[in-house]
């Protein structure tokens, strides 16, 4: 285990989805945790929040402050806008700080579909592994909650589209929280297996259950995304490589969680199985 002393486990992005699950995990592996926040809030259960923000440029306003006496990093924050940029300047602050284990968060199929936020996190997974800092790199499909707000954005729409050809393979994010701690209390190993959800399914498909769950009738369109986009995802190149690890917490049991008056299948147990 990287982390054996007592220094605490600093945390980008501790607030958000994914950090959410992670925090708690590692405080329930017995860290003291450390979140690098734009708020300040006290301090509460095991968990400082140090305020600081990786947007300020390269001063990283609160960074170093963050890192002082971290040995080991989740950067879990980011965004299409500034992944790349503030993991540039999270970098650089994590070499001054001598940190021995930087840990982040990618999106399977990076280096291969030709959307901004997947060169943005392909761009700074290549910060990561070139900082010189041991690192370890988790590739994971679009978690629940992304597709849940996809799913309700189009349901909006008076027809809803239906993209032939676009599968998924969402995967709960607290799959993907249990699998980042372990990773992280452990050895870097560099770039590790994706981690996607247990089952391929056309983006029509979740659209229509998330619908039926939520009470809402719309009628669907189908479509054809257009260009180099809708090839890409045509052909799978968006999904898992083989030997995958696989999350267990599917999306009918998170639809169940999100819609309890739904009667959908009930919430399954958790866990990550390999492939």
């Amino acid at each position: 285990m990287t982390n054996a002393t007592n220094a605490p486990v600093l945390v980008t992005g501790g607030t958000g989805t994914l950090g959410r699950h992670v925090v708690p995990l590692l405080r329930a592996a017995g860290h003291d945790v450390r979140v690098l926040t734009r708020n300040a809030r006290p301090a509460a259960d095991g968990v400082e929040y140090v305020t600081g923000d990786l947007l300020k440029g390269t001063t990283g306003e609160g960074v170093d402050a963050a890192l002082a006496g971290v040995e080991v990093v989740l950067h879990l924050a980011g965004d299409a806008k500034n992944d790349e940029a503030t993991t540039r300047d999270l970098v650089a602050a994590a070499r001054r700080a001598g940190v021995r284990h930087l840990v982040y968060i990618s999106v399977i199929a990076a280096d291969l579909v030709p959307l901004g936020y997947f060169r943005a996190k392909h761009a700074a997974e290549r910060l990561v592994a070139e900082s010189g800092i041991p690192y370890t790199t988790l590739r994971a499909a679009q978690f629940h909650d992304l597709t849940a707000k996809t799913a309700a954005a189009m349901g909006k729409m008076p027809l809803v589209p239906k993209p032939g050809g676009m599968r998924w393979e969402p995967v709960d994010s607290r799959d993907v929280a249990e699998r980042l701690v372990e990773l992280a209390l452990a050895a870097p190993a560099g770039l590790v297996p994706d981690l996607a959800g247990p089952a391929v399914r056309s983006l029509g498909d979740l659209t229509r259950d998330y619908l039926r769950a939520a009470g809402r009738r719309r009628p669907m369109l189908p479509l054809r995304v257009p260009g180099k986009v809708g090839r890409c995802y045509r052909e799978g190149v968006n999904l898992a490589r083989p030997g995958a690890a696989r999350g267990t917490r599917t999306w009918e049991a998170f639809l169940a969680e999100t819609f309890p008056a739904g009667g959908a299948a009930p919430a399954a147990t958790g866990g990550v199985r390999t492939s």
